[in-house]
């Protein structure tokens, strides 16, 4: 077993946290990476209310006997969720892990810091993760620019930010984007991590609700089939190269640009809850990240898990086997 900061924190065997996603932080996935050794993350913004997050809760604790968490994404929207109530079920269900992210998040940490939950809270930047340890969250997610959604308009890719990490931070930290294998547990682990988020290979375990053509879209893709949209705003987000990205982007680069409103039908939530439901990977937007060119197969989550734990294992037990004696030790002992 590995046994780092974050399996000791969460209760969990493996070091492997599943990333909030909309329309797919369903029971059903939650509870089979929680089966397998993971944290599960329900997404309560999936939910159309709070009273039905309390219902998903409910039944994901039929499902699984583990540890599994909420998230809560705090977005720019014209028509803000009702985030307070969302937090004030999953809390009075007992409801103990949360994963936070997107802007402003102070006042929801300040609420679940004083119901005695743990927070992890996704950050693309260091002074945003700084920022989130002094506001009292337990773990820092670091998401570089290899990320699916949201990884902020710096383009910094993983590889240098969690180096940062280990030389800023103060509490433990994760790593989230381009994570799709025992390679990259092993990886986060040698720079400072205590573990990782995890969502591209996740969203199409044979566990998870989508529809088996976008799947199949994802196994076939490689890490050159991802767009990032929004550009132009400043609200950056890698999804999935399809028609309906390639158009975002067509009209955010014609002369005078776009504005939301320019932008809103195409990218509507509804559209891409609507490609995950029927597998018309063109029906809308939809999140990828370059993982995808690690994906070659569908496992199930307990597969996936094992997997990436036995890789993990066998890859630092390698590193250590380079490591021999120092000639220049024995010339001493022998002086």
């Amino acid at each position: 077993m590995i046994s780092t900061a974050l399996t000791k924190l969460l209760g969990i065997r493996v070091p492997v946290v599943q990333g909030g996603m909309q329309w797919v932080g369903l029971p059903a996935l939650v509870a089979a990476v929680s089966n397998a050794g993971g944290l599960g993350i329900l997404t309560a913004l999936t939910q159309p209310s709070p009273e039905a997050l309390r219902q998903a809760i409910r039944e994901t604790r039929k499902l699984t006997n583990n540890n599994f968490g909420v998230n809560i994404t705090l977005l720019p929207t014209i028509n803000p969720p009702d985030y307070e109530g969302y937090a004030r079920a999953a809390v009075e269900e007992n409801v103990r892990i949360f994963e936070t992210a997107g802007n402003s998040p102070g006042k929801l940490i300040k609420f679940f810091k004083s119901q005695g939950c743990i927070v992890l809270h996704k950050c693309t930047t260091i002074r945003h993760a700084k920022s989130a340890a002094r506001m009292g969250v337990d773990i820092i997610s670091i998401d570089g620019l290899e990320c699916a959604g949201h990884p902020g308009e710096d383009d910094m890719g993983g590889l240098v930010l969690l180096a940062r990490a280990a030389q800023e931070l103060n509490i433990p930290y994760i790593a989230s984007g381009g994570i799709a294998d025992g390679r990259g547990l092993a990886a986060a682990l040698a720079f400072g991590a205590c573990g990782v988020n995890m969502a591209c290979f996740l969203i199409l375990c044979i566990d998870s609700p989508i529809h088996q053509n976008i799947k199949d879209k994802i196994v076939a893709g490689t890490e050159l089939d991802t767009i990032h949209i929004f550009r132009t705003l400043r609200n950056t987000s890698r999804v999935y190269r399809n028609k309906v990205a390639e158009e975002v982007v067509r009209l955010e680069n014609r002369p005078g640009g776009a504005k939301f409103e320019d932008l809103r039908e195409l990218v509507s939530g509804a559209r891409g809850r609507l490609a995950y439901e029927t597998g018309d990977s063109d029906a809308g937007i939809w999140t990828a990240g370059v993982a995808m060119g690690l994906i070659t197969d569908i496992p199930s989550c307990q597969e996936l898990i094992d997997r990436i734990e036995k890789d993990a294992e066998r890859i630092i037990d390698g590193l250590a086997r380079m490591k021999l004696p120092d000639d220049r030790d024995a010339t001493k002992a022998k002086l």
